[in-house]
């Protein structure tokens, strides 16, 4: 056995993080494989040193909306498989999942869809979910691993944000919402930061807005969830809230791996 580290960040704009010092804590951070979203740009519009980061392999899925959603996988070892999309149309357009299969487990990485703008978008962001959790469960009813990293866009308790009370009625942390988390984890997956941390004020996104970091009002929306196979070699599941350049920072699993 090895161990590999996995980060996922919602960069909310991968071009603007260059100036923010990106490159210079991924040099140091030195993830096996970091998974981002909401990269805002084709690939073609990154600058060279984004698309060519030493010791690693990248792939990017994107919306064809310029300058929306989008996702990106780099990675120090190559995948056996990379999928781009669920492979329904109506989703894949906005460049929201990259797959990547690997010897000893597949990654999702997902961009999941925001239902604040309207009841329509609400819907769409339910049905992602099940178009998602169809193909997640396709993998893990074939035997093999599932990781799952990404901004879930949904608190899934109380203890996942600062105040519940006044959003029970907001998208992102709406009954139906907080089921379908509860649903998916019944199909057999962990949300893996709570097999470590237990402790509430855990959050992965403030307002920018409000400054709501600086009092750490915010919201636990991004993931890794694992499926149950895994568990006993989940080594570390945490949250690195110090790491600045976004409104969400970056979140990690340690895993142990057959070589």
């Amino acid at each position: 056995m090895s161990s590999i580290s996995i980060l996922s960040w919602n960069v909310n704009g991968l071009r603007s993080m260059v100036k923010k010092g990106f490159l210079e804590w991924v040099a140091e951070a030195q993830p096996d494989i970091l998974c981002l979203q909401e990269t805002k740009a084709q690939e073609r519009q990154l600058p060279t040193k984004l698309r060519h980061i030493d010791s690693y392999i990248p792939y990017f899925f994107s919306a064809e909306r310029k300058g929306y959603s989008g996702v990106a996988v780099y990675t120090k070892t190559q995948p056996v498989n990379v999928e781009y999309g669920l492979g329904e149309k109506r989703f894949d357009v906005e460049g929201r999942t990259l797959i990547a299969e690997y010897e000893d487990f597949v990654l999702f990485n997902i961009y999941f869809p925001n239902g604040k703008a309207s009841d329509e978008r609400l819907q769409y962001k339910m049905d992602f979910y099940d178009a998602f959790t169809e193909r997640a469960d396709g993998f893990k009813d074939e035997g093999k691993n599932v990781i799952v990293c990404g901004d879930v866009n949904t608190a899934h308790k109380e203890i996942d944000l600062a105040r519940p009370k006044q959003n029970e009625k907001s998208s992102g942390f709406l009954p139906m919402e907080r089921e379908w988390i509860d649903k998916f984890l019944d199909h057999g997956y962990i949300d893996t930061l709570r097999m470590f941390n237990q402790e509430p004020g855990q959050y992965s996104w403030w307002d920018l807005k409000t400054r709501a970091r600086d009092r750490n009002v915010g919201w636990r929306i991004d993931y890794f969830f694992a499926s149950e196979s895994l568990r006993n070699r989940i080594s570390s599941a945490y949250i690195l809230p110090d790491v600045m350049g976004s409104d969400h920072c970056p979140i990690g699993l340690d895993l142990e791996i057959d070589q």
